[in-house]
Formats: C-alpha cells, structure tokens, sequence
C-alpha cells in the first residue's frame, strides 16, 4: 500500500505528531504546505500576505513577483528542509524536492484570474499562479526504489521555465493520482468537514465521491480547496481521500482508520 500524507501548514498545525507516527512506515510520500512561515516570513521581509476570494468562493493566495519570492524561500527552503531533518532523525532516509527540482511539477500559468472586491469580479494583474498538468511519477518511483522518502512541496515550474504558486492539496492530489496512491490523508488544523463552522462536533464522517458536489457548499474558505482536491485524488483514480486532524496521538493511523471526514 502507498499513502500520499499532505501535512498542513498553518497555524495549529501539530507537525510533530504527523512525522512521528510515520516513522515507522515506508509506505509514504509526504507533500507539505506552509501558509504560516510564508506569512510570517513575508511579515519580516515586508511584504506581507495578501488574500483574494474567487468568484467560486475559493480562498488564494495573492502571487505576484515579490509575494512568490517570499513563497520559495519559506516553502523550498525553510519548511521543506525542517520535514526533510525532521524524518532524517526519525531515521527515516527523506529527499525534498519542490515542484522546480528535475520539472516534477509541470504546470501552466492561470490566465484571467479574478477576484471579488466590494461585490465586483475584477482581472488579478501580474499573478503567477498555476494549474499542475503532470506529475513526475517515473521520478518518485526511481526514488522510493532507493529506498528514499520523498518531500514534495510548491512551486511548481511551467514549460517556458517560469516558477509558479501552485496549491499545496491540489499538489497532493496530483501527486496521489500519479503514483497510484491507495489514500491521501489531507492533515490539517481541524477535525474535518463541518456542517457548522463553530460545531467541531457537527463533522461530515463519509462522503460518497458522487455527492461532493452537494457537500461543497459547507466548504468555506481554504477548507473549499481541500475538497476540490479530494474529488479531483478520487477521479485520478485515488482508493479513498481523508481529511482529518493533524493534532493528538497517531493521527496517521487514525485517519487511515477513519477518524476524520472520507470521502470514497
């Protein structure tokens, strides 16, 4: 069995506990994201974070030329090679490699991006974000074959060599789908789907991969793009998706046992 473990990157967040339960597994690749230290990083750089809704409802990350760079610095760098030291000393051998390295992450760049402002839908200028359009899986094969774990993270890289701001879940579904993962666990800062957004105990348990297009309402925010990369893991062939906490005792086995929302 492989598993395709995507560990969240904002705040609350329980790291830690994700690495120290695959420890003793070889049987996973791990895509991270980072939202926290490239907030913070852009803070400290000033250039601090923008936000845009899309007329769907989905939340991004604004990624013009400065706010990019500060992506790559905190996610290429700083994120991806804490994760990478991490596991080394769980004595599990991990390689990071983000989307760029060796074109594992080929990707377009999104033309006529919009957002709304004031209950207008206007042109985002200068955006240099991207839909991934193939993973490198003959790559990771040769990987694991060594007996590596790989670290996968944004950005991602275009035919012409342009770097672009790819969605850390959609990376992880991408990367499920084309190594013919059995489950993604998509671990993330709250216990799964809601009902209610002030309810923790209001969690949706089971999905069928027919009705997401009903439960997508109840997606607010960011929790919106996590299931659109459920539905696009599962139509690539993906056995089942898991959105379940990253905090507590074990989370790794307990979303593969199903605490957390499945969609399958």
């Amino acid at each position: 069995m492989t598993i395709v473990v995507k560990i969240g990157g904002a705040a609350g967040n329980a790291r830690d506990a994700v690495l120290d339960d695959l420890a003793a597994r070889r049987d996973f690749l791990v895509v991270h994201g980072g939202s926290e230290r490239v907030d913070r990083l852009g803070e400290a750089l000033g250039r601090p974070a923008q936000y845009y809704t899309s007329p769907s409802g989905v939340v991004s990350r604004r990624s013009d030329p400065a706010h990019l760079e500060v992506l790559v610095l905190a996610l290429a760098g700083a994120v991806q090679t804490e994760i990478v030291a991490a596991l080394l000393a769980r004595g599990v051998r991990a390689i990071g490699l983000s989307g760029v390295d060796a074109g594992l992450l080929l990707a377009r760049r999104k033309e006529g991006a919009r957002e709304v402002v004031d209950g207008h839908v206007v042109r985002l200028s200068d955006d240099r974000s991207g839909t991934i359009e193939r993973v490198d899986a003959a790559l990771l094969g040769s990987l694991t074959d060594l007996g590596l774990v790989p670290v996968i993270g944004p950005p991602a890289v275009s035919e012409g060599g342009e770097i672009l701001n790819v969605d850390a879940d959609r990376v992880a579904a991408e990367v499920a789908g084309a190594v013919g993962a059995e489950a993604l666990l998509l671990l993330t800062n709250v216990n799964g789907l809601l009902r209610d957004r002030s309810d923790p105990a209001s969690r949706i348990s089971r999905v069928a991969r027919d009705g997401i297009e009903q439960v997508l309402p109840l997606a607010a925010g960011r929790m919106k793009k996590k299931v659109l990369a459920a539905q696009a893991a599962l139509r690539a062939g993906v056995g089942r998706v898991v959105i379940a906490p990253s905090q507590g005792p074990n989370p790794v086995d307990r979303a593969l046992a199903g605490d957390g929302t499945v969609f399958e």
